[in-house]
């Protein structure tokens, strides 16, 4: 059976953490089979803002970026060679640092030159982050989202999901309902 954290504790009052959660379950003989956290994936992830986008000297269709992105904790302005052709000065979007992985295809993210010019992370696309299969540009929030805020949080994508084997002994178990109330009798809430 699978469920959401937010919809266990619409039935289970709880401060308890996704992993302490996770542990009584399994304690209390409903194995957990697997738990997908869609906010681990973009952990790496943050909104930034495009502050000049320009074209890039050597090659017609990309951009010269000045990005403004929170890294380790400071706010800097990074230089970004980006192909999308919605990249524009103003632009809010999601930023991968160098050390972010990619999600859709593992690449670790290292300072490169592009074209001969210097190019420190890069503006994602929904494809690029899993979100969809939309890959026409980069990612544009509408809103007033801070430079920094983290990306699972912007998408929505904060809510890990559950899924946990049901033996035949437990049907009582068989509704998120049935799961809280074992959860409340291990002592993880009301």
């Amino acid at each position: 059976m699978k469920f959401t954290l937010s919809w266990l504790k619409s039935h289970l009052d709880t401060d308890a953490s996704l992993d302490k959660i996770v542990d009584t379950l399994t304690m209390i003989g409903l194995e957990v089979e697997d738990v997908v956290d869609p906010a681990a994936k973009l952990k790496d992830f943050a909104v930034a803002r495009i502050v000049e986008a320009a074209p890039h000297p050597d090659a017609d269709k990309l951009k010269l970026c000045k990005v403004e992105a929170m890294v380790a904790g400071k706010l800097e302005t990074l230089q970004v060679v980006c192909g999308a052709p919605n990249a524009k000065t103003g632009l809010l979007g999601i930023f991968a640092p160098s050390g972010a992985t990619i999600p859709a295809n593992g690449m670790v993210l290292k300072p490169t030159k592009i074209r001969g010019v210097e190019s420190n992370g890069m503006m994602c696309s929904e494809r690029e982050l899993e979100l969809s299969d939309e890959h026409t540009g980069i990612i544009e929030l509408s809103g007033n989202f801070s430079v920094g805020t983290p990306a699972a949080e912007v998408l929505g994508q904060t809510d890990p999901m559950i899924e946990i084997a049901i033996t035949p002994n437990r049907p009582d178990c068989l509704g998120v309902y049935g799961v809280a109330r074992d959860l409340a009798a291990a002592g993880l809430g009301t």
